[in-house]
């Protein structure tokens, strides 16, 4: 079972932001998008994330005055991120160890997807579930 497969399924569009956008700007993306990550772009390639913890954090230590600085300034970097080849368990215990909750799928230096925790933990599940009723359809058949 490999990240590609979660793509498959929910596609592989990602909302980004340049390391130059405006906190503020990538504050109103989060909110109407619903969403709680965004990976940053330099140059076309994942330089950072930026995630509504970042956000809390700096708002908490330095005030409103960060809404006005660079996503840079505030994001996680470099982000840790995984390649459509990984493996599933693997990325939720790298997600678990690492306390995070937003994994860029790269390919090569290519942004190709973005999956969270919820992405995994469902796709876990259902395949679960599919087990069980597999193991019960066949014992009913005995």
């Amino acid at each position: 079972m490999t990240i590609a497969l979660i793509l498959q399924g929910k596609g592989s569009e990602v909302l980004t932001v340049d390391c130059a956008t405006p906190v503020r700007d990538a504050v109103t993306l989060l909110a109407e998008r619903k969403i709680g990550a965004v990976p940053v772009l330099r140059a076309g390639r994942v330089a950072g994330i930026m995630s509504e913890r970042d956000i809390i954090y700096c708002l908490k230590s330095d005030g409103a005055a960060v809404l006005d600085w660079p996503v840079e300034k505030i994001m996680t970097a470099p982000a840790i991120t995984v390649e459509p080849t990984g493996d599933i368990l693997g990325a939720l215990s790298l997600m678990t160890k690492r306390r995070i909750r937003h994994l860029p799928v790269v390919e090569g230096e290519a942004l190709v997807g973005l999956v969270s925790i919820g992405d995994l933990v469902k796709f876990r599940m259902d395949k679960i579930e599919a087990e069980a009723e597999a193991m019960l359809n066949y014992i009913q058949s005995v």
